[in-house]
């Protein structure tokens, strides 16, 4: 693809040999930039020639080109990938060597196919300039330098620097004051407005990034001669109609693949995150890892044990994806490493963390399902897979992956929380033996049962530290400062007095908080009250311990923060398109001190806005794109720990010596079950968050846990990206942090890649050599930090710092005590199997319960591929067969006949004059099907019941009709009160001349035909009218279609379902006399004293 630029023309559009060439005005004022998209030509070589002549014939004026490669590669001069001052010609040529060959760019490899074209713009040296700004936590930077160019060097030791500040405003003054000294007089007040503009422009469309070098002053105007930008993905929801559609091309020397488009498709239609980076399609090692954390380390683990180049992909799932989305998502990895084989066979590492509230088993469902349908070339391709999760329910779900290996001969590995997490990265590249029966973990359930036979635990055991025993420790409030200065934040969050709000209708997160309190022995519960703007105010009922509570919803947080002045918690839960709003306007009431933003993808220039509110009001955040974090024997936030089973496995009930900070969520939950199998157990740990800008950062955290008594030794989990990590060196180095800090920062792999790779968290990507992981750990070790060598010993170095801290007497473990028991919700139970209940009702119809709806076993999306139509939906949910084609189409028929016979009708009349009484739809609708019976519209069933009767019991036609007349009986759908013999009703010949025409035997038919021979020669209208024509008509379909028994199609007529064949087609005329109606504005009805008979006795009438 070429591009060619200048800007004389705009949005006109040519068709040149399957062509197209588009001309698109450029953003600078002066009408000097314009670019032409010249589409395909790579795969059009053949017609180099005539595109020559095409821009030869537009580019006339224009006497000198630039050329450049358009694919993300940095310092293309620098690399020799520029063309300066050309013609036509010499354009031509420079491409020749270039357009479509591979290219190393450091350490990528790649093919130049994208190129852009644009006029040279003559200037001096002493016209370029370099301007650039890019966002940071406490704002905007511009960046200013006033010599630009491929030779402008390290700008950001040489550039002048002028930091706007959130929400603060930029001025030409400031500009010209801070930026522009060595800037020519005459030239300071046009770069002063560009700039200013450029920054507004900036701000607007959310950019992160943006930087241009050079921008070229000259008497004439300001040239743009090169751009590179970067935007807020998350805020598409704002900016998607100033943005357009906007792609974002992978970088240089990494194709993008169909395969990845599909999932990103699958991310941004789903409440999860799925993404998937293929970096080596023929490599041997595929991975399936739940959490963007823990897809991290997997990766990390691989690379430090020799994978790196055998890796090919990277990719996560998390956030509860469905058991459909599973599927799909495994389904696309499985069909990616089925396509080459490899000689040593392939390995897929399915890996997780231990999961807060994901359910385990059910998206293990979805892999399976994938594992089946790809059964036969997994074994082709000789995979192996290897399996380790934790979380609700992951014993059921190692079991049916298991289970899985088992039927369809896949070798497949299954490990749960016993196992470290990364350990069968080892097993899966021959670095560690594979256990022959790994160690079961307890299931789900046992945390129902209570060895030691107490129910309760005393409270003192697991509210004070697990290694001492010392007075109640409260939550310390946020120091009052000076008018004007910030206030300072509290250093004690939670205690076991903690009281929270939490906005959103999160039922299940709340519940669990109310478990963890219950088994915590808390005194009352941590939750006082939901916020939910979508509703009234109301009551919801929740558990507690046996009993059952209510707990107050308002619909607004006054209401909510008037009544609960105890409150000093949010935990918010709302959309990342409301949270910025919702925490902004909890921040207006003092008596909050914390709040937890649990929404992912909230664009960074809101997130730090509520930073800098926050700041000012001495506000903690937690978050956002965060599980919450989590204090012993005190407080949880929302889904942090997972269910009871991993908060008694991971003994979170009760305070340990360890305090802990992570970005990821995931990871936090690993960490508390690392340390609780390292040490005494947790004191307090924290998931600050995987976006760019956490709202606290480690350092506000560790230095807490510094100042906190109960805590005794300090992990920390950080990850690349950013730079918050060396503030720990430093105050480690100053002595502000004594205690032992236990550091890994996961994401070492991304030096090995060559290109670069945005992992699961918006934050993990380095931006310079700094935030790296492999730098910022070799920092952490030099400041005196214990850093392991890899994730893999992790637990390791806490174990032996904790040891060491028993040794000298620092830490005092104490012995357990079990807590108090706490019944497991009968959902769960059964979703455990542990349970049964017998059924309120039953239903063999139809199933909404998967991920697609199915009629009568027929998934929803088959009912349409096959178009059987709307006789065919009936025919699955009235009688649970798919019926014959003509069958279906017999049926569609009768709706079509039976749809309206004019308001004259009962059944209509009731409905018009409902309609008119200003009733509304579904009760005129009603009105109207109450009216139906034997009298009127209800005579298919009858018919056919009168009709097979007498057929079946081989009464001849007369002698049925002989019967009728001497019982005193009608025969049902004989007779019509217009229609006659003479006047034969179209209805029923278009049905008959069908039937004859497709059913295998018409003998019903055929015998109810007989009698109205009898009876039209008695009187002419005594006909077979359409309801006892559609009735023996059905009857003959049921017995002879080949899809019912007799018996079966017998009992169809039984239970009445022919009736519902006028009952369906005639709702369809009802509803349009309602909107009939409704439409001509008719008012209320009143009938006509002259169509009215007055009878009265004459005794009452005299």
């Amino acid at each position: 693809m070429i591009r060619m630029r200048d800007s004389y023309l705009n949005n006109v559009q040519l068709s040149f040999q399957g062509m197209n060439i588009i001309w698109q005005l450029g953003f600078v004022d002066e009408p000097r930039y314009m670019s032409i998209l010249v589409e395909n030509i790579c795969s059009h070589m053949h017609c180099w020639p005539v595109y020559i002549q095409c821009v030869l014939f537009l580019f006339f004026f224009l006497q000198r080109l630039v050329v450049k490669p358009d694919q993300l590669i940095k310092r293309r001069g620098k690399l020799g990938l520029v063309g300066v001052n050309l013609d036509l010609n010499g354009v031509r040529e420079w491409l020749k060597p270039r357009l479509m060959k591979e290219t190393m760019v450091g350490k990528a490899k790649g093919i130049l196919k994208n190129f852009l074209i644009e006029p040279f713009v003559p200037h001096k040296q002493e016209e370029e300039f370099y301007v650039c700004i890019y966002a940071t936590r406490e704002g905007d930077y511009v960046l200013f330098h006033h010599e630009g160019g491929v030779d402008v060097g390290d700008v950001d030791a040489k550039a002048k620097k002028l930091l706007i500040g959130v929400d603060e405003k930029i001025s030409e003054d400031s500009v010209k004051k801070e930026l522009l000294t060595h800037v020519p007089n005459d030239k300071k007040a046009v770069l002063a407005n560009f700039i200013v503009g450029l920054f507004n422009l900036y701000e607007d469309l959310f950019f992160t990034y943006l930087e241009i070098n050079p921008l070229v002053v000259t008497k004439d105007g300001i040239y743009v001669l090169d751009m590179a930008a970067k935007i807020d993905a998350t805020a598409d929801y704002i900016c998607k109609a100033k943005w357009g559609d906007v792609e974002f091309p992978p970088p240089f020397g990494r194709e993008a693949y169909p395969e990845e488009a599909y999932i990103a498709d699958l991310d941004a239609k789903s409440g999860a995150s799925l993404k998937l980076t293929l970096l080596n399609p023929r490599g041997r090692i595929w991975t399936m890892v739940a959490g963007g954390g823990a897809s991290v380390v997997y990766s990390d683990t691989i690379c430090d044990l020799g994978g790196v180049n055998e890796l090919a992909n990277y990719g996560e799932y998390s956030g509860a994806p469905s058991e459909q989305q599973t599927y799909d998502y495994a389904k696309t990895i499985l069909s990616l490493m089925t396509r080459e084989k490899h000689p040593d066979g392939k390995v897929l590492i399915i890996g997780g963390s231990i999961a807060n509230f994901t359910n385990v088993a059910a998206t293990f469902k979805g892999i399976v399902r994938a594992i089946r349908d790809y059964q036969v070339p997994l074994k082709e391709h000789e995979v192996t897979i290897f399996v380790r999760r934790g979380g609700p329910n992951y014993q059921e779900g190692l079991r049916v992956m298991g289970e899985v290996g088992k039927t369809t001969g896949i070798p497949i590995h299954v490990f749960g929380t016993e196992t470290h997490m990364t350990a069968i990265v080892g097993m899966a590249l021959g670095h560690r033996p594979i256990p022959n029966q790994p160690p079961v973990a307890a299931h789900t359930a046992n945390f129902l049962l209570n060895s030691s036979g107490s129910t309760s635990t005393p409270v003192s055991s697991r509210t004070a530290s697990f290694s001492e025993n010392r007075a109640r420790v409260e939550a310390s409030p946020a120091k009052k400062a000076k008018s004007g200065a910030p206030i300072a934040k509290a250093t004690t969050l939670f205690s076991k007095h903690t009281k929270s709000i939490v906005w959103g209708m999160q039922t299940r997160a709340v519940q669990g908080m109310l478990d963890f309190d219950y088994v915590c022995s808390r005194d009352e519960p941590s939750v006082a009250a939901m916020v939910y703007p979508f509703t009234g105010d109301h009551k919801q009922k929740f558990y507690w311990g046996h009993k059952e509570i209510l707990l107050p919803v308002y619909k607004n947080m006054s209401d909510a923060m008037k009544k609960h002045p105890d409150v000093d918690v949010l935990i918010n839960f709302a959309s990342l398109r409301s949270a910025f709003d919702s925490t902004m306007e909890t921040m207006q009431y003092p008596q909050i001190h914390t709040i937890a933003i649990i929404a992912e993808g909230i664009p960074e220039a809101h997130t730090r806005k509520i930073i800098k509110a926050a700041d000012e009001k001495g506000v903690t955040i937690i978050g956002p794109a965060t599980v919450g974090g989590i204090k012993p024997g005190c407080f949880k936030i929302g889904n942090t720990g997972g269910m009871l089973d991993n908060i008694l496995a991971s003994k979170l009930y009760r305070p340990g010596s360890v305090a802990y900070v992570s970005r990821s969520g995931g990871m936090s939950n690993e960490l508390n079950n690392i340390i609780s199998r390292t040490t005494d157990g947790v004191f307090e740990g924290v998931a600050i968050g995987g976006d760019r800008y956490p709202g606290s950062v480690f350092t506000d955290h560790v230095l807490r846990y510094q100042d906190t008594p109960g805590v005794k030794m300090i992990v920390v989990l950080g990850e690349i990206g950013g730079t918050e990590e060396y503030k720990i060196c430093q105050a480690i180095k100053q002595g502000r942090i004594t205690k032992p800090v236990v550091c890994w920062c996961i994401g070492t792999c991304a030096t090995m890649f060559s290109s670069e790779v945005q992992f699961g968290h918006a934050g993990a990507c380095a931006n310079q050599a700094s935030e790296t992981a492999v730098a910022k750990n070799q920092a952490l070790k030099d400041a005196g930090a214990y850093v392991p060598k890899s994730f893999d010993e992790l637990g390791e170095i806490i174990k032996s710092v904790y040891d060491d801290l028993v040794a000298k007497g620092v830490i005092q473990p104490a012995e357990e005590v079990p807590p108090p028991t706490v019944p497991m919700d009968y959902s769960w139970a059964r979703e455990l199997g542990l349970i049964r209940k017998p059924a309120s009702f039953m239903t063999s119809i139809c199933d909404e319960r998967g991920q697609e709806l199915i009629y009568a076993g027929m998934p929803i999306t088959e009912v349409f591929k096959s178009e059987i139509g709307l006789g065919g939906t009936l025919g699955l949910l009235w009688f649970q067969r798919r019926l014959p084609r003509y069958a279906c189409q017999f049926i569609e028929m009768c709706l079509m006949v039976t749809a309206d016979h004019g308001p004259a009708v009962s059944g209509a009349h009731n409905t018009i004059v409902c309609a008119r009484a200003g009733k509304d739809l579904i009760s005129s609708l009603t009105s109207g099907l109450l009216t139906i019976g034997d009298r009127f519209g209800g005579a298919l069933d009858a018919a056919a019941k009168q009709f097979s009767k007498a057929f079946d019991s081989g009464m001849l036609p007369m002698e049925f009709v002989n019967k009728m007349k001497k019982d005193g009986k009608l025969i049902m759908g004989i007779g019509h009160r217009v229609k006659s013999i003479n006047n034969p009703d179209m209805r029923v010949q278009i049905l008959k001349d069908f039937v004859k025409q497709h059913f295998p035997s018409t003998q019903l038919l055929d015998y109810a035909l007989d009698v109205e021979k009898i009876t039209t020669s008695k009187k002419p209208n005594l006909i077979l009218n359409v309801d006892g024509f559609i009735g023996v008509a059905f009857v003959d379909l049921l017995r002879t279609c080949g899809g019912f028994t007799r018996d079966e199609a017998d009992e169809f007529v039984e239970i009445g379902a022919l009736n519902g064949i006028f009952v369906l087609g005639r709702s369809m005329g009802f509803i349009g006399h309602y909107l009939d109606q409704k439409r001509l504005k008719q008012g209320l009805y009143r009938h006509p004293w002259d169509d009215i008979s007055y009878v009265l006795p004459e005794h009452m009438s005299m």
